[in-house]
C-alpha cells in the first residue's frame, strides 16, 4: 500500500530542488524524498528545505535512495542529461534513454503502485519511454506535458484582456515544444467566446494578434533561458497543481502529456491534451472540439513525435 502523502524527486537540479520547496509548502505531503547521483547535493537540498519548514506546514525532507521509495504515492522525475556540444539530438535521446532505464527500473523494483510523473525534456518522447518501461497501472505514467503552455496562454491572454487568468480557459495542446498549437475555437472567458470577449473591450481578435501571443507563448522558455539561463519557478508551481489534482483526488482536467490511443486519429505517441487527472493518474482524454485547421496541427505535431520515436527505435 503506497502512502500518498508521501513523494520522491528525482534529480534536484534546478528543475527538482525548486519542484521539491514548493512541494514542501504546499502542505500536500507529510514526507519529501530527494534522490540524486550527487548524494550531498541531494542532502544540501534537503537541509535548505528543513531549515524553512517550521513557516510552513511539517514536512519531513531528506535525501534518500531508491529503496526509500517502496511506499511513495507520487515519483516525479527531473533527472536527465544536457546536451554536449556536437552532440545530436538523437545521441542525446539515446543517452537519456539509459538514464530513465536506470531509473525506472528501480523504482519499479520496489514500487508497482506510485503515479509517476516526468519532468525531463523532451517531456513527450521520455514519458513515452517511461510508458514503455514500467510496470505500472494504465494511467500511472504521465508527463507535465502543456500545463505550463496552457498557463503562459491565460496569462498572456489575461494581460491582453485586462481580466483575471483565472477566468481565461483556453488549452494549449500536442507537443510540449515548437510545434504546440493553441485552441483558439473553443477558447472563453467564463463562459464567453474568446471572440465575443474582445469585441467587448474592445480589443483585436485577428489572426495576428492572436498568433503573437501563440508565438510569446511557445518561445517562453527560449527568452526566460537567454534572460536567466533556465526555467524552473513556473514548472515548480506546475507541478505543485498537478501533484494537487493526484492527492487529493480532484478528477480535475489537465492537459498532461501520457499515451494517446486513437484520440483524433493519434496513436503511440505520448502528448498534451486535456485530461480528467485524479489519485489514479490520468482517468480519461478528452476529445476536444477542434476546427479544421487545429486538427491538421495535432496531427502534424504528433507525427513529429511519432518520426522521432522511430528514430529511436522506440
Amino acid at each position: 500500500m503506497v502512502n500518498i502523502q508521501k513523494c520522491a524527486v528525482i534529480g534536484v537540479g534546478f528543475v527538482g530542488a525548486t519542484s521539491a520547496f514548493t512541494l514542501a509548502n504546499s502542505g500536500l505531503f507529510s514526507e519529501l524524498v530527494l534522490i540524486d547521483y550527487n548524494r550531498k547535493r541531494a542532502e544540501g537540498e534537503a537541509s535548505d528545505i528543513n531549515h524553512g519548514i517550521s513557516f510552513a506546514r511539517p514536512c519531513l525532507v531528506r535525501a534518500g535512495d531508491y529503496s526509500d521509495l517502496h511506499d511513495c504515492g507520487l515519483v516525479i522525475i527531473a533527472a536527465g542529461a544536457n546536451q554536449k556540444p556536437g552532440e545530436t539530438r538523437i545521441e542525446l535521446l539515446g543517452r537519456n534513454h539509459d538514464i530513465l532505464q536506470s531509473i525506472v527500473s528501480q523504482i519499479c523494483e520496489v514500487n508497482h503502485e506510485c503515479i509517476l510523473l516526468i519532468l525531463s525534456n523532451p517531456v513527450d518522447i521520455l514519458t513515452y519511454m517511461a510508458r514503455k518501461m514500467a510496470t505500472l497501472p494504465p494511467g500511472h505514467v504521465i508527463g507535465s506535458g502543456t500545463v505550463l503552455d496552457t498557463a503562459r496562454l491565460k496569462y498572456l491572454l489575461g494581460q491582453y484582456l485586462g481580466v483575471d487568468s483565472r477566468n481565461v480557459h483556453a488549452f494549449i495542446i500536442g507537443e510540449h515544444g515548437d510545434s504546440e498549437l493553441a485552441v483558439w475555437s473553443s477558447a472563453n472567458v467564463s463562459g464567453v467566446d474568446l471572440s465575443g470577449y474582445c469585441e467587448a473591450v474592445g480589443k483585436d481578435f485577428s489572426f495576428s494578434a492572436m498568433n503573437q501571443i501563440y508565438e510569446n507563448v511557445r518561445d517562453a522558455a527560449y527568452s526566460i533561458i537567454e534572460g536567466k539561463g533556465a526555467t524552473y519557478y513556473a514548472i515548480g508551481m506546475t507541478v505543485r497543481r498537478i501533484a494537487e489534482a493526484i492527492v487529493r483526488d480532484e478528477h480535475s482536467v489537465l492537459p498532461v502529456s501520457s499515451l494517446v490511443t486513437g484520440h483524433y486519429g493519434v496513436s503511440e505517441v505520448c502528448l498534451g491534451l486535456p485530461a480528467v487527472v485524479g489519485r489514479n493518474g490520468v482517468e480519461a482524454v478528452l476529445d476536444l472540439p477542434l476546427s479544421e485547421e487545429e486538427h491538421w496541427r495535432l496531427l502534424s505535431s504528433a507525427k513529429k513525435l511519432r518520426t522521432l520515436l522511430d528514430e529511436i527505435g522506440m
